[in-house]
């Protein structure tokens, strides 16, 4: 195309060379985007940075805008913001949110351990009679965005407490290391949530000057 590998973009449209024809079809494509781009040219007009957007293109850069025509769009899940919350562990709801996505692998060797106990351990106390372990009802509980606020924040930090420990047990059966044993995974976890509500009333997080004794109300 007569274009040096160095050449800037206005160099390559300014470039003062007759058109040419080549045997490609992309080569021809480009020489007619760049003929049409150079007759948008002003040379009465300074340049300027201009950034694109999602509405658009703006002069003033947000890196909030910038970011979405960068990423895919999909349609948001009708759990997701029962997975990202206020207060929630990062670790834990990533382990969270594969689980949702069925993105973990399983193993027949896990169904030994005993992870539907831990589940209930933690959570028949506060879901009482509407106590299920079937995972899609699971999810239907705690996207459920009527429940109480301290109900609803206990349910879902339990539940992915829950998932982050089976997770890190089943992969000690996978490197043939020795889990440990459910009673003591079921007070680790609790004492893991007890210790969240602990910091949430150390920072003085509003409505959660009660947390604590919520919790212990669904331990009796």
């Amino acid at each position: 195309m007569g274009i040096k590998r160095e050449a800037t973009v206005e160099e390559a449209l300014m470039r003062d060379k007759r058109r040419r024809s080549y045997r490609s079809r992309v080569l021809n494509e480009v020489e007619t985007e760049m003929e049409a781009q150079k007759k948008k040219l002003r040379v009465d007009v300074e340049d300027v940075n201009i950034w694109r957007c999602g509405s658009g293109y703006k002069q003033k850069f947000s890196t909030h805008e910038t970011w979405w025509p960068l990423r895919n769009t999909r349609e948001m899940c009708s759990w997701s913001r029962s997975i990202w919350f206020p207060w929630a562990t990062l670790k834990f709801a990533f382990v969270a949110w594969l689980s949702a996505s069925n993105r973990l692998s399983t193993m027949d060797r896990i169904i030994q351990w005993d992870s539907g106990a831990v589940w209930e351990y933690l959570t028949k106390g506060i879901l009482l009679c509407d106590y299920t372990n079937v995972w899609a009802n699971i999810l239907e509980i705690i996207s459920d965005e009527s429940m109480e606020k301290k109900k609803r924040f206990c349910l879902r930090y339990a539940l992915q407490s829950a998932l982050h420990v089976i997770w890190r047990e089943r992969n000690k059966i996978k490197h043939e290391e020795k889990p440990m044993p459910v009673g003591a995974v079921m007070k680790m976890v609790e004492k893991g949530v007890r210790n969240k509500l602990s910091v949430m009333k150390s920072k003085r997080a509003k409505g959660w000057e009660n947390g604590l004794q919520f919790w212990f109300s669904t331990r009796l």
